[in-house]
């Protein structure tokens, strides 16, 4: 079942984030790899700043999360993940096709280069991956990321997303 986080659900969303976050661990740059990956207090600017969390259960028990914050003309979707005792059944895929059901907005990624499973991920629903040109002016212009974080990432996008328009 999918349904928008609570304020209570804030803890589980923390801890299903970096459960699922060691993926990174060895794969991004260890100048941008950290523990816990991403803090409390990391997470609750996320929500301040307007990521709206969408949690996938079963049994009760949280076990995807998935975050979609609207910026100007376009849609973000943030911080997608799925507990590790969970991964490969599904979960992400429902969760992205529900989220992306939420917006007419296109829909932009943002996610590290050499996450390659990530990456396939995306495009296996219907996503791009921009290029390097674009992908350094939409993550300046949408995300309010590092530098380094900028230069080791990748963007997607949304079958509805015009290139001259972003």
């Amino acid at each position: 079942m999918i349904t928008k986080s609570r304020e209570s659900d804030f803890r589980d969303i923390y801890e299903i984030i970096n459960d699922a976050a060691i993926a990174y661990k060895g794969i991004i740059p260890p100048d941008r790899w950290h523990e816990p990956y991403m803090t409390a207090t990391e997470l609750q600017t996320q929500i301040e700043e307007g990521v709206q969390f969408w949690c996938y259960s079963e049994d009760n028990t949280i076990i995807g999360v998935m975050g979609i914050q609207d910026k100007q003309d376009v849609t973000l979707i943030r911080h997608a993940y799925v507990s590790t005792a969970a991964r490969n059944k599904g979960i992400g895929g429902k969760l992205l096709q529900y989220l992306s059901g939420l917006t007419g907005k296109p829909i932009l990624i943002g996610t590290w280069a050499d996450a390659v499973w990530a990456i396939n991920f995306y495009k296996r629903h219907g996503f791009r991956q921009v290029s390097f040109a674009e992908k350094e002016q939409l993550l300046r212009k949408y995300w309010n990321i590092p530098l380094r974080q900028i230069e080791t990432s990748v963007v997607l996008a949304s079958s509805n997303f015009d290139e001259s328009a972003g």
